[in-house]
This record gives C-alpha cells, structure tokens and sequence, in this order.
C-alpha cells in the first residue's frame, strides 16, 4: 500500500521548515526567519520507528494580502487534501493568534486527522505556555522545539497513531501493476485508450485533463494488468494550482504502486529538463522502467532519425541506461502492441532472482578479468556475494572493507551482472557489507 502522507501545516514563521528538517534528517528545506519563505510544498521521506512515510512542508498559511500569500495558502491546501495526517505547527512564544484561529478554520473543513504541535518550547519552564492552544479545538497540543529536537518522538508517536491501518493487497502477485507518468499532454491518457481498444479514459488536448490517478485492468494473452494513468507532472509555477488541484505526489503514489513504470515522453517537443526530474522518481523509487516515445507518427523521419533520438535519451537519461525504449503513436496505434511484451520483459527482471553460487561465478570471473581496487596501499577484497532481493534485484557483496569499494568498481560489477543475467529494464542495488 502507499506511503502514509504527513503535511507541516501553521501560518508563517512558526519553525514548519526546521520541524521538517529535523524528521526527514537532513536539511531539505530552507529554514529563513523570514515570514513566507517556504513558498512551495517540498516533499520527502521519512522514517519513524517501523513506518516509512511521506512528509510535506508547506507554505504557512495567513490571511493577510503580503506577496505571494495566495498562492502560499492553496499550496498548504493542497497538501492538506493529500494528507492523512496534519501536523498544525503553531508558535508557543507568540500564543494563540488570529491566523491560528484562520488556520484551525481550514483544518476543521478538511475533516482529516490532526496532531496539535507548539514550537519554540526550548525549556521546561515555558511548556504552561502550551495550556491556550487547547482552545483551537484539537485535543492535547504537543510541546516540541524544532531548535533543539525537543519533542518530536511524542509528536510523531502521536501522528503514527493515525496512519491507515496495512489492509491486504489489493491485486495478487500475479497481476502486473504498471502506471504512466510523465508532463502533462504527452499522451499519456490516449496510450491507455489504445491498449484498452476503447475510450475508457477522458482524452482532451488541454493538458492536465487527468487529475487522479486511474486504475484500469487489462487481460491479455492471460496475462493480467491493471494501468495506473496519473496526473501529468506539470513543473512549479507553470500553473495556478488551486485550479487545478494538480500535484506530483499523486504521481509519486502511482509509481510507488506500480511494478513497471512507463516515462512517456513527446517525440514533437524534444527531451527538456522536467522528463528528466520525472524519471528521476521512478528510479529512485527502484521500479522497473520503461521508456515510451509518443507521437512519433508526427515526426519527419528518415532512415537515421529513431537511433539518432534514442541517442539523444541515452544522453540526458544517463542513469536509466538500462531502460528499453518504445516508439510508437497512441493516436495511429502503430507500433502500441509492441508495449505489453516489453512490460512483461521488464517485470521478469525486475523479479529475477539468482542462485549464489552463480552469482559468485560471475563475480569471481569479473574480479579475475578486473582486479580490485586499491586504496592508500589496502587491496579491495571480494570474499562472496548473495542477492537478497527482489523488485528490484538487490544484492549484498561482503568484503574486507567497505570503504574499498569505489563507486566505479560497483558500476564495474553491476555491469557484468547484466551481461551475464540481463536485467534490462530493471535497477540493480550493490550494497557492500563488511564480512563478520
């Protein structure tokens, strides 16, 4: 099932940026004593006690009319409405103000769980400041202090209590779960139509017709599928988003759902900066890949012109090298029925598991062809390898050191593993283990 989604929601100015900072663990946001300076959500991951989650740090919300407040204020609303839990940041130092009272007021419509937090509680002897925000109507507010971490495991104790409850799955294993991302008017939605023979998805030319993500099943050749279609991916500012309630972590559920994710890109614009970014998330999400060239029937070919773009996708798309490539037109269908046969390749290799002791024949060999790496006068030394899992394959190499095992050894590795056992389509995660 999807992450569990946490939104840092407050009016301006009340540590929202740090508090995210201290649960994600690194410094994501900016954290500026300057009102407003969070101006879109940021989003990541995060890891309490056995939960693994998705947090959000919004703009703050206020009711007056400085630069830039409207849009601030349907950012944070947007994120409420992703949430399934809020964190309502307020500021102990300042107490109960009116565009707490303005905030409280949206909460109260969102109907959504929410954890009362009040910042800026650096000491034991200011937490009798906290007994006001009982007033704001949403139980015990927890006293935490961004500045020192103060706080935070009651605090997210008290979120994790309202995390959706792991149901069953909601497809076998058997099923073949695929969704298509990628910016707005790609195509995304016609492709659908065209696996399916039928118009079952709203296809217009005005992009970001899709707001939700659609599950839709699929039977072919025995084989079940179930298409997950998504709100295309529009990059920041481009749009005025309480209009269109778009938002990239509808996007981010699909993906994290899927087992193969198609990035479909636009053969009449070319390759831009954003298809990268949006391919960025599916393989950090460690899904298999593949990627779609829509509307090829609108290009001027010649017998050059498919290697030359391949080439191009190879160039800016340098960390989904092992992604098989489709070209084809939704709108014609030429070419669509050649997309279900790589989907089913990929998922193979995305589930492959090998036997060790092959994996220690290829590797071995590959350190016999290649000796190891040498650093400050130690040698690099490969006791054994073991694939410990799947989906993607992932496999622990125990060695003398791990600080030995440069980054350029480990791609060394990784691409003999594909020579010898393919997994096209699919990441490959090395992680080196010192041996115990």
């Amino acid at each position: 099932m999807p992450k569990p989604i946490v939104a840092i929601v407050g009016r301006p100015n009340v540590g929202k940026s740090t508090i995210f900072n201290r649960i994600v663990g690194e410094r994501v946001s900016i954290v500026e004593d300057i009102p407003g300076v969070t101006r879109d959500r940021i989003y990541s991951s995060a890891e309490w006690l056995n939960y693994d989650f998705n947090i959000i740090d919004t703009g703050g919300i206020d009711i007056g009319d400085e630069p830039f407040l409207a849009q601030i204020k349907s950012q944070a609303e947007i994120a409420i409405d992703e949430a399934d839990v809020i964190i309502f940041m307020t500021n102990g130092r300042d107490g109960v103000t009116p565009a707490d009272e303005e905030v409280a007021k949206i909460l109260y419509r969102s109907k959504k769980s929410v954890v009362l937090a009040v910042n800026k509680i650096d000491n034991p002897e200011m937490r009798e400041q906290i007994y006001d925000f009982y007033a704001l109507g949403f139980g015990e507010p927890f006293p935490i202090s961004g500045t020192h971490g103060i706080g935070l495991g009651d605090l997210l104790d008290a979120a994790a209590e309202h995390f959706p409850k792991e149901g069953e799955e909601e497809y076998g294993d058997e099923v073949i779960k695929f969704s298509l991302i990628g910016r707005p008017n790609v195509g995304k939605s016609s492709l659908v139509n065209a696996m399916l023979g039928e118009e079952r998805v709203i296809v217009s030319d005005l992009a970001g017709t899709t707001r939700d993500a659609i599950d839709t099943k699929l039977v072919r050749d025995d084989q079940e599928y179930v298409i997950i279609d998504t709100a295309g991916m529009r990059k920041k500012g481009k749009v005025y988003e309480s209009t269109e309630k778009y938002s990239v972590l509808r996007a981010l559920k699909a993906i994290e759902r899927s087992d193969v994710v198609l990035v479909v890109l636009n053969a009449e614009e070319g390759i831009i900066e954003q298809d990268k970014r949006i391919a960025g998330y599916a393989h950090e999400a460690g899904k298999a890949v593949v990627i779609v060239v829509n509307k090829w029937d609108t290009v001027e070919k010649d017998e050059k012109t498919m290697r030359e773009f391949e080439e191009q996708i190879r160039e800016h798309f340098l960390f989904l090298s092992y992604a098989p490539i489709v070209f084809l037109s939704a709108k014609t269908k030429k070419r669509t029925h050649k997309l279900l046969p790589v989907v089913d390749m990929v998922s193979e290799s995305h589930s492959q598991r090998v036997p060790t002791t092959v994996i220690n024949d290829v590797i071995m060999d590959a350190v016999a062809m290649n000796p190891t790496p040498t650093h400050n006068g130690s040698r690099l030394k490969i006791f054994y390898a073991t694939q410990v899992a799947i989906q993607p394959p992932t496999f622990v190499v125990f060695v003398n050191d791990p600080e030995l095992m440069h980054f350029s050894y480990e791609r060394f590795l990784e691409n003999k593993l594909r020579e010898a056992f393919g997994f096209e389509g699919t990441p490959i995660k090395i992680f080196a283990r010192p041996r115990k």
